[in-house]
């Protein structure tokens, strides 16, 4: 083991004052955090899931399922930027841990909140909207934390692959909730699915915490740099003046939230759209088929940039590539989805569209790698805020489209707007090179 750390160390960039992972502890830590962000989604699509169940027992209008289902990227948005920079300065890991005690603790007990908010009569609805802006807040922190962990603990040449597929947790999740929630709806009630997703979420919580974490590490110190072998890492403070100078740094931001629009509606209405065109759909294979397109999309987009790369394209123009890729592939579907009454049709451009975002986990996400490496965690957490507004406002605007027209082409036709804005942008305005 500690012949496996030096030869990490003496293979290390001059320039990289960050401490690495060995063969070994990278395995474990990819394990450990794709499990997390696959519990994190799980949790996260259970209320979309379960909305159609609830809102029909509970006699929510779609207004009301819209405000519940937007309030939980308030919360969201809230904690991206402080996430990242307690991340940066205390560890991923040790945030990432409380965190995911608290959205796990909410998840179990969901069904007593939603049964419990009838005793605030008119406020019931406000009630629940709080429960889910907090539990938004203890999910807003994950993804600042990873990418910070990885930031810290990885060489600049791996960072960017490594959150990549690290992303494609987020489909496992969903797909989990989608199999897994669906059965368990069917045969014993949404009050469980809640519960049983949420004691998964807090067993993996334990396993980080008393594995992963537990573990005995020799950390390796970069050899080429004698004076971090005695001290430790001091965290500067993070140049946001000169990052708000920087177009390229506001093309990543904004190409960002008008991705995560086109994400979060789906994400969060899916499961109603099907529920509402197609009733005689089974649940499982909606709520699963779309999502198996992801994983195979990150892992591919990770080989296009790693072969793009290595055929000496600059990063920028593998970054926009591959974001292009995206959004060319998205608003196809989207054009699609908003012009067909045909179920087959439905389902296949919904799996194009996640499986296009499988492709911007692979160029405008771990773009804040590529422009600040030594605070990624911040800039990421910034990022993710401006990403999670989309997530409120898009969230509940379809909703209010819908109770007032019915009309889920205009939802599908206003994503795929917002989605040619911001392609324009990045194209123009993105870059891959180091502001700080």
């Amino acid at each position: 083991m500690q012949v496996e750390k030096l030869k990490y160390s003496l293979l290390r960039d001059s320039s990289d004052s960050q401490n690495i992972w060995s063969r070994t502890e990278k395995r474990q830590w990819f394990i450990t955090l794709i499990v997390g962000t696959c519990m994190l989604y799980s949790t996260r699509t259970t209320m979309p899931l379960l909305i159609p169940s609830v809102a029909k027992e509970q006699k929510w209008t779609k207004t009301d399922c819209g405000t519940i289902l937007s309030s939980f990227f308030w919360g969201y948005t809230l904690t991206q930027v402080i996430g990242g920079y307690f991340s940066d300065r205390f560890g991923g890991q040790k945030v990432i841990l409380m965190a995911a005690l608290g959205w796990s603790f909410i998840t179990v007990l969901m069904p007593n909140i939603i049964y419990g908010s009838k005793y605030f009569k008119n406020n019931s609805i406000s009630f629940i909207v709080t429960i889910r802006i907090l539990n938004g807040a203890f999910q807003g922190v994950h993804f600042p934390s990873m990418i910070s962990l990885t930031s810290q603990n990885l060489c600049s040449s791996e960072r960017s692959s490594f959150f990549g597929l690290l992303t494609s947790g987020s489909a496992v999740g969903t797909l989990l909730t989608g199999i897994l929630g669906s059965f368990v709806l069917d045969y014993f009630g949404w009050s469980t699915v809640f519960q049983v997703i949420g004691f998964l979420g807090l067993a993996w919580a334990l396993v980080l915490r008393y594995y992963t974490m537990s573990v005995n590490r020799n950390r390796v110190i970069n050899v080429f740099n004698p004076s971090r072998m005695c001290s430790t890492t001091k965290v500067e403070p993070v140049p946001w003046l000169k990052l708000f100078t920087r177009l390229s740094f506001w093309a990543c931001v904004l190409t960002h939230a008008c991705e995560m629009n086109c994400f979060f509606v789906l994400l969060s209405w899916l499961p109603t759209y099907f529920h509402d065109g197609f009733p005689q759909a089974k649940g499982w294979v909606v709520n699963m088929i779309p999502w198996l397109a992801l994983p195979p999309c990150t892992f591919f987009a990770k080989y296009l940039s790693s072969y793009l790369i290595s055929k000496d394209y600059s990063i920028t123009t593998v970054r926009k590539l591959v974001q292009s890729l995206c959004f060319l592939s998205q608003n196809i579907a989207l054009f699609c989805l908003s012009r067909t009454n045909s179920f087959q049709t439905a389902l296949i451009c919904m799996t194009v569209i996640i499986g296009g975002s499988g492709f911007h986990n692979n160029a405008v996400t771990v773009n804040p790698q590529d422009l600040a490496p030594n605070h990624s965690g911040s800039v990421f957490g910034l990022m993710n805020t401006v990403g999670a507004i989309p997530g409120f406002l898009g969230v509940y605007l379809a909703g209010h489209i819908l109770e007032l027209t019915q009309s889920w082409p205009v939802v599908f036709s206003t994503a795929a707007g917002i989605n040619l804005v911001g392609w324009i942008i990045f194209v123009v305005f993105g870059s891959a090179e180091p502001i700080v």
